[in-house]
């Protein structure tokens, strides 16, 4: 049963990608109506089937790399329904599907079974620390689709300035708020490996990563806030950022052994 309601929200998800695509290409209403219903049914079909597999599980569902994952799926998704309310661009529901529909296509690839925590997950952080790195993940890619976007624009000799301006201040404010939430990440991580190894850092390479990550990110809000960077150079700073975040999550457990190498 878990499987169907997964499965079928990656078709969904797939059909809101062609859906809003095509709205994009014939700008006609009922498309544009149509591609808000598909999309709101992905957003609400990823929603149920956390919900189905933290009741199966009895627990929350954000134990390994698949239910990371989805729940990743599930933040992109979230912000895409938020931002359409105050974001007018066109292109935007189309873009985060499409980066929801990728995120989904990848956890499809990992081993769905539920298993029960492992002994080191089960503390009273588990839902902090990795729910607030769901969050973050989710801002950055946001961030990063509207990067991308004014990279596109930026090239056009009759780019509408105040379009930029807009794409580049929530970039800017999605950037500002995924670091919030990825230095949660990382405080509430230091205190539970210290109650969990007895050592607030264990330079594990997840941990190595996610402090890249961070890193790469305060420059970015150094440059914005002290140099007064903005446009083409923070869009291509938020691009680099991205990549280094996806690596942190998929490259690190494929690549290197750690204490957080949980499938």
């Amino acid at each position: 049963m878990l499987d169907i309601l997964f499965f079928t929200a990656l078709i969904v998800c797939f059909v809101a990608v062609v859906t809003q695509f095509l709205a994009l290409a014939f700008r006609k209403e009922g498309l544009k109506k149509a591609a808000w219903l598909v999309n709101a049914a992905t957003f609400a079909l990823i929603t149920a089937y956390m919900i189905a597999r933290g009741v199966t599980a009895k627990r929350l569902p954000l134990s390994n790399q698949f239910e990371f994952a989805v729940a990743f799926a599930w933040g992109v998704a979230l912000l895409s329904m938020i931002l359409r309310r105050t974001v007018e661009e066109p292109w935007l529901g189309t873009i985060m599907a499409a980066a929801s529909f990728l995120v989904l296509s990848f956890a499809a690839l990992q081993p769905r079974q539920v298993s029960e925590l492992m002994p080191a997950l089960r503390s009273g952080w588990f839902g902090f620390h990795i729910g607030s790195a769901v969050m973050s993940y989710a801002a950055f890619m946001t961030a990063a689709c509207f990067a991308v976007r004014y990279l596109l624009l930026v090239r056009r000799p009759d780019a509408d300035e105040e379009r930029l301006f807009r794409l580049d201040y929530y970039a800017y404010r999605l950037t500002a708020f995924g670091f919030l939430m990825l230095t949660v990440t990382i405080l509430t991580g230091a205190i539970w490996a210290e109650q969990a190894w007895s050592a607030f850092w264990t330079w594990d390479p997840k941990e190595t990563w996610a402090l890249i990550t961070w890193l790469i990110y305060a420059a970015y809000l150094h440059l914005r806030l002290i140099k007064k960077w903005q446009g083409k150079r923070m869009a291509v700073f938020s691009v680099v950022g991205i990549v280094c975040v996806l690596f942190t999550f998929i490259g690190v457990n494929a690549l290197f052994a750690g204490l957080h190498s949980y499938k």
